[in-house]
Protein backbone atom coordinates (compact mmCIF):
# COMPACT_ATOMS: atom_id res chain seq x y z
CA UNK A 1 0.00 0.00 0.00
CA UNK A 2 1.52 3.38 -0.73
CA UNK A 3 2.08 5.68 0.87
CA UNK A 4 -1.15 8.12 1.79
CA UNK A 5 -3.32 10.16 3.87
CA UNK A 6 -6.85 8.54 3.36
CA UNK A 7 -6.68 6.76 6.33
CA UNK A 8 -7.17 9.65 8.58
CA UNK A 9 -9.26 11.50 9.77
CA UNK A 10 -12.26 13.61 8.47
CA UNK A 11 -10.55 17.00 10.01
CA UNK A 12 -7.29 16.20 8.36
CA UNK A 13 -9.23 15.08 4.91
CA UNK A 14 -10.85 18.36 5.15
CA UNK A 15 -7.16 20.10 5.18
CA UNK A 16 -6.24 17.83 2.14
CA UNK A 17 -9.14 18.94 -0.21
CA UNK A 18 -7.50 22.62 0.34
CA UNK A 19 -4.57 21.29 -2.27
CA UNK A 20 -7.28 22.65 -4.80
CA UNK A 21 -8.15 25.77 -3.62
CA UNK A 22 -6.36 29.32 -4.02
CA UNK A 23 -3.44 30.21 -1.95
CA UNK A 24 -2.60 33.66 -0.80
CA UNK A 25 0.84 34.88 -1.35
CA UNK A 26 3.09 35.76 2.06
CA UNK A 27 6.68 37.44 2.13
CA UNK A 28 9.44 34.76 0.80
CA UNK A 29 7.36 33.55 -1.23
CA UNK A 30 5.25 31.72 1.35
CA UNK A 31 1.71 30.35 0.38
CA UNK A 32 -1.30 29.75 2.54
CA UNK A 33 -4.86 28.88 3.29
CA UNK A 34 -5.90 29.70 6.45
CA UNK A 35 -8.77 26.72 6.49
CA UNK A 36 -10.05 27.79 9.86
CA UNK A 37 -9.15 30.45 12.09
CA UNK A 38 -10.56 30.01 15.70
CA UNK A 39 -10.28 33.56 16.88
CA UNK A 40 -7.57 32.23 19.38
CA UNK A 41 -4.21 34.57 20.43
CA UNK A 42 -1.69 33.85 17.57
CA UNK A 43 1.76 32.48 18.90
CA UNK A 44 4.54 34.39 19.11
CA UNK A 45 8.53 34.11 20.05
CA UNK A 46 8.97 31.59 22.98
CA UNK A 47 5.09 29.99 22.47
CA UNK A 48 5.20 26.40 21.90
CA UNK A 49 2.37 24.78 19.62
CA UNK A 50 1.18 21.28 20.03
CA UNK A 51 0.19 20.49 16.18
CA UNK A 52 -1.05 17.77 13.95
CA UNK A 53 0.95 18.02 10.70
CA UNK A 54 1.04 16.20 7.37
CA UNK A 55 4.32 17.18 5.49
CA UNK A 56 4.71 16.44 1.08
CA UNK A 57 6.58 17.82 -1.54
CA UNK A 58 5.50 18.95 -4.92
CA UNK A 59 6.62 14.98 -6.29
CA UNK A 60 4.30 12.58 -6.66
CA UNK A 61 3.60 9.84 -4.09
CA UNK A 62 5.76 12.24 -1.64
CA UNK A 63 4.46 12.10 1.92
CA UNK A 64 7.60 13.14 4.06
CA UNK A 65 5.86 13.04 7.65
CA UNK A 66 2.71 12.76 9.26
CA UNK A 67 2.04 13.01 12.74
CA UNK A 68 -1.10 10.63 12.70
CA UNK A 69 1.54 7.50 12.00
CA UNK A 70 2.83 7.47 15.33
CA UNK A 71 -0.68 8.76 16.65
CA UNK A 72 1.37 11.76 18.98
CA UNK A 73 1.04 15.77 17.96
CA UNK A 74 4.50 17.28 16.99
CA UNK A 75 5.97 20.62 19.43
CA UNK A 76 7.30 23.38 17.44
CA UNK A 77 8.98 26.10 18.95
CA UNK A 78 8.57 29.30 17.84
CA UNK A 79 11.71 31.12 17.58
CA UNK A 80 12.47 35.03 17.84
CA UNK A 81 13.25 36.70 14.61
CA UNK A 82 16.36 37.91 15.34
CA UNK A 83 17.87 34.00 15.20
CA UNK A 84 20.11 33.80 12.50
CA UNK A 85 19.39 32.35 9.38
CA UNK A 86 15.24 33.10 10.22
CA UNK A 87 13.26 35.26 7.35
CA UNK A 88 10.35 36.78 6.63
CA UNK A 89 8.14 33.89 4.91
CA UNK A 90 10.11 30.79 6.36
CA UNK A 91 8.98 27.56 8.67
CA UNK A 92 8.80 29.95 11.76
CA UNK A 93 6.90 32.31 10.00
CA UNK A 94 3.95 30.03 9.32
CA UNK A 95 3.33 28.94 12.93
CA UNK A 96 3.16 32.95 13.68
CA UNK A 97 0.43 33.15 11.92
CA UNK A 98 -1.46 30.19 14.19
CA UNK A 99 -3.86 29.49 17.22
CA UNK A 100 -5.32 27.31 19.33
CA UNK A 101 -7.73 25.44 17.64
CA UNK A 102 -6.24 27.08 14.03
CA UNK A 103 -5.43 24.84 11.01
CA UNK A 104 -4.10 25.73 7.71
CA UNK A 105 -2.05 24.62 4.59
CA UNK A 106 1.29 26.47 3.57
CA UNK A 107 3.53 26.17 0.80
CA UNK A 108 7.05 26.79 1.64
CA UNK A 109 9.07 28.16 -1.04
CA UNK A 110 12.36 25.63 -1.10
CA UNK A 111 14.23 28.32 -3.71
CA UNK A 112 13.75 30.84 -1.59
CA UNK A 113 15.26 28.88 1.34
CA UNK A 114 18.01 28.33 -0.24
CA UNK A 115 18.54 31.68 -1.42
CA UNK A 116 18.09 33.30 2.31
CA UNK A 117 19.71 30.19 4.23
CA UNK A 118 22.62 29.92 1.89
CA UNK A 119 22.00 26.15 2.41
CA UNK A 120 21.20 23.47 -0.73
CA UNK A 121 17.63 23.14 -1.57
CA UNK A 122 16.48 19.50 -0.11
CA UNK A 123 16.59 17.03 -2.48
CA UNK A 124 13.03 15.63 -1.91
CA UNK A 125 11.43 18.22 -3.54
CA UNK A 126 11.44 20.45 -6.97
CA UNK A 127 9.90 24.16 -5.24
CA UNK A 128 7.54 23.26 -2.28
CA UNK A 129 6.90 21.61 0.50
CA UNK A 130 3.57 21.42 1.30
CA UNK A 131 2.35 21.83 5.22
CA UNK A 132 -0.97 20.86 6.28
CA UNK A 133 -1.26 21.66 9.88
CA UNK A 134 -4.26 21.65 12.97
CA UNK A 135 -3.41 23.32 16.34
CA UNK A 136 -4.35 21.23 18.99
CA UNK A 137 -3.21 23.70 22.01
CA UNK A 138 -1.02 27.05 21.98
CA UNK A 139 1.40 26.66 25.35
CA UNK A 140 2.08 30.36 25.97
CA UNK A 141 5.86 31.69 27.27
CA UNK A 142 4.96 35.35 28.60
CA UNK A 143 6.59 35.26 32.04
CA UNK A 144 7.13 31.56 32.77
CA UNK A 145 10.40 30.60 33.28
CA UNK A 146 11.85 27.67 30.67
CA UNK A 147 11.70 24.80 33.61
CA UNK A 148 8.03 25.96 34.15
CA UNK A 149 6.85 25.92 30.31
CA UNK A 150 8.51 22.57 29.45
CA UNK A 151 6.60 21.17 32.95
CA UNK A 152 3.45 21.73 31.13
CA UNK A 153 4.99 20.17 27.89
CA UNK A 154 5.95 16.63 30.03
CA UNK A 155 2.20 17.03 32.00
CA UNK A 156 0.30 17.08 28.39
CA UNK A 157 2.59 14.48 26.88
CA UNK A 158 1.92 11.71 29.67
CA UNK A 159 -1.67 12.52 28.81
CA UNK A 160 -1.41 12.01 26.04
CA UNK A 161 0.84 9.08 25.87
CA UNK A 162 -1.59 7.54 28.68
CA UNK A 163 -4.51 7.85 25.67
CA UNK A 164 -2.98 5.93 23.68
CA UNK A 165 -2.68 3.06 26.68
CA UNK A 166 -5.77 2.95 27.09
CA UNK A 167 -6.64 2.91 23.38
CA UNK A 168 -4.61 0.04 22.29
CA UNK A 169 -6.77 -2.80 22.83
CA UNK A 170 -9.55 -1.42 21.43
CA UNK A 171 -7.08 -0.41 18.04
CA UNK A 172 -6.15 -4.24 18.22
CA UNK A 173 -9.91 -5.80 18.55
CA UNK A 174 -10.89 -3.02 15.47
CA UNK A 175 -8.16 -4.51 13.04
CA UNK A 176 -8.96 -8.08 13.53
CA UNK A 177 -12.95 -7.48 13.45
CA UNK A 178 -11.93 -5.24 10.18
CA UNK A 179 -9.54 -7.70 8.31
CA UNK A 180 -12.61 -10.78 9.70
CA UNK A 181 -9.44 -12.69 11.08
CA UNK A 182 -9.66 -15.29 13.46
CA UNK A 183 -6.41 -15.74 15.06
CA UNK A 184 -5.17 -18.16 18.23
CA UNK A 185 -4.48 -16.16 21.38
CA UNK A 186 -2.02 -17.41 23.89
CA UNK A 187 -1.35 -16.21 27.33
CA UNK A 188 1.22 -13.66 26.59
CA UNK A 189 -1.48 -12.08 24.44
CA UNK A 190 0.15 -12.87 21.21
CA UNK A 191 -2.11 -13.42 18.55
CA UNK A 192 -1.50 -15.38 15.44
CA UNK A 193 -2.73 -16.72 11.89
CA UNK A 194 -1.23 -19.38 10.00
CA UNK A 195 -1.82 -18.70 6.81
CA UNK A 196 0.26 -20.99 4.89
CA UNK A 197 1.16 -24.34 6.88
CA UNK A 198 5.39 -25.08 7.14
CA UNK A 199 6.80 -28.81 7.47
CA UNK A 200 8.70 -30.61 9.76
CA UNK A 201 9.94 -29.72 13.35
CA UNK A 202 9.10 -26.25 14.57
CA UNK A 203 12.11 -23.33 16.30
CA UNK A 204 13.27 -24.18 19.69
CA UNK A 205 15.37 -21.82 21.79
CA UNK A 206 19.04 -22.27 20.57
CA UNK A 207 17.79 -22.18 17.19
CA UNK A 208 18.95 -19.95 14.07
CA UNK A 209 15.87 -19.02 12.38
CA UNK A 210 15.57 -17.66 8.97
CA UNK A 211 13.26 -14.74 8.25
CA UNK A 212 11.24 -12.68 5.66
CA UNK A 213 8.82 -10.23 7.55
CA UNK A 214 7.07 -6.92 7.01
CA UNK A 215 6.14 -5.01 9.82
CA UNK A 216 3.04 -2.36 9.97
CA UNK A 217 1.03 -0.47 12.56
CA UNK A 218 -2.81 -1.43 12.60
CA UNK A 219 -3.51 1.80 10.63
CA UNK A 220 -1.12 0.51 7.64
CA UNK A 221 1.67 2.11 8.14
CA UNK A 222 4.53 -0.18 7.14
CA UNK A 223 7.47 0.64 9.61
CA UNK A 224 9.79 -2.07 8.56
CA UNK A 225 10.49 -4.65 5.99
CA UNK A 226 13.56 -6.69 4.60
CA UNK A 227 11.42 -6.98 1.00
CA UNK A 228 12.80 -4.60 -1.53
CA UNK A 229 9.69 -4.55 -3.58
CA UNK A 230 7.42 -2.99 -0.62
CA UNK A 231 10.54 -0.75 0.56
CA UNK A 232 9.97 0.87 -2.91
CA UNK A 233 6.44 1.00 -3.10
CA UNK A 234 6.31 2.50 0.35
CA UNK A 235 9.50 5.26 -0.61
CA UNK A 236 11.14 3.94 2.22
CA UNK A 237 14.04 1.52 -0.15
CA UNK A 238 17.47 2.54 1.43
CA UNK A 239 20.27 1.14 -1.70
CA UNK A 240 22.93 0.72 1.18
CA UNK A 241 20.65 -1.89 2.98
CA UNK A 242 20.79 -5.13 1.88
CA UNK A 243 17.32 -6.47 1.33
CA UNK A 244 17.32 -10.62 2.63
CA UNK A 245 16.19 -12.66 5.00
CA UNK A 246 16.78 -11.65 8.30
CA UNK A 247 18.77 -14.24 10.85
CA UNK A 248 18.82 -14.77 14.43
CA UNK A 249 19.34 -17.17 17.33
CA UNK A 250 16.11 -17.87 19.28
CA UNK A 251 16.55 -17.02 22.75
CA UNK A 252 19.55 -15.21 22.43
CA UNK A 253 19.64 -13.03 20.13
CA UNK A 254 17.85 -9.43 21.11
CA UNK A 255 14.38 -9.36 19.33
CA UNK A 256 10.85 -8.56 20.95
CA UNK A 257 9.31 -10.97 23.07
CA UNK A 258 6.14 -11.56 20.36
CA UNK A 259 8.80 -12.81 18.22
CA UNK A 260 10.85 -14.93 20.03
CA UNK A 261 7.28 -16.35 20.63
CA UNK A 262 5.40 -16.28 17.64
CA UNK A 263 8.16 -17.79 15.54
CA UNK A 264 8.56 -20.88 17.95
CA UNK A 265 4.59 -21.87 16.60
CA UNK A 266 5.79 -22.21 12.91
CA UNK A 267 7.04 -24.98 11.18
CA UNK A 268 9.84 -24.10 8.28
CA UNK A 269 8.05 -22.57 5.34
CA UNK A 270 5.10 -21.28 7.32
CA UNK A 271 3.61 -18.10 6.39
CA UNK A 272 2.09 -16.27 9.21
CA UNK A 273 0.66 -12.90 10.68
CA UNK A 274 1.78 -12.08 14.20
CA UNK A 275 -0.55 -10.04 16.38
CA UNK A 276 2.17 -8.41 18.67
CA UNK A 277 0.03 -6.01 21.38
CA UNK A 278 3.33 -3.68 22.73
CA UNK A 279 3.43 -5.74 26.41
CA UNK A 280 5.70 -7.84 24.40
CA UNK A 281 6.44 -5.61 21.19
CA UNK A 282 8.12 -1.66 21.89
CA UNK A 283 6.32 -0.96 25.31
CA UNK A 284 5.84 2.57 26.87
CA UNK A 285 8.56 3.85 24.55
CA UNK A 286 7.78 2.43 21.34
CA UNK A 287 10.94 2.96 18.82
CA UNK A 288 11.68 5.17 16.25
CA UNK A 289 8.70 5.34 14.17
CA UNK A 290 6.73 2.68 16.45
CA UNK A 291 4.71 4.77 18.71
CA UNK A 292 4.52 4.15 22.31
CA UNK A 293 1.92 1.47 23.41
CA UNK A 294 1.50 -0.07 19.65
CA UNK A 295 0.07 -3.13 18.95
CA UNK A 296 2.08 -4.24 15.83
CA UNK A 297 1.02 -6.72 12.55
CA UNK A 298 4.43 -8.81 11.19
CA UNK A 299 3.37 -10.78 7.86
CA UNK A 300 6.83 -13.65 8.49
CA UNK A 301 7.39 -16.11 6.38
CA UNK A 302 9.51 -18.53 8.49
CA UNK A 303 12.28 -19.69 5.72
CA UNK A 304 14.65 -21.99 7.26
CA UNK A 305 15.30 -23.26 10.85
CA UNK A 306 19.24 -23.90 11.38
CA UNK A 307 19.48 -26.65 14.21
CA UNK A 308 21.34 -24.55 17.48
CA UNK A 309 24.57 -26.34 18.78
CA UNK A 310 24.20 -29.59 20.50
CA UNK A 311 25.58 -29.31 24.09
CA UNK A 312 27.82 -32.11 24.92
CA UNK A 313 27.38 -34.47 27.68
CA UNK A 314 28.69 -33.59 31.52
CA UNK A 315 31.23 -36.29 31.43
CA UNK A 316 32.38 -36.02 28.04
CA UNK A 317 35.94 -35.04 29.02
CA UNK A 318 39.14 -34.94 26.30
CA UNK A 319 41.61 -38.00 26.33
CA UNK A 320 44.82 -37.02 26.55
Amino acid sequence: MKKSILFLSAAVGLLATTSCQNFKKGDGGLEYNIVKDAGAEKAQAGDLLSVDMIVTSDRKDSLLQSTYDIGLPQIVNIAPDSIPGLYAGDYNSMFKMLGEGDSAVFRLNLDTMAAKTGQPKPEFADHYATFKVKVRKHFRKGDLTDSALYAQIDEYFKAEIETLKQAEEGKLANYISKNKLEPKKTDSGLQYIVKEEGSGNKAVVGDTVVVNYTGSLVNGKIFDTNNAETAKKENTFNPMRQYEPIRFRVGHDPVIQGWTEGLQLLNKGSKATLLVPSSIGYGERGGGTIPPYAPLVFDVELVDIIPGPTEAPADSAAVN
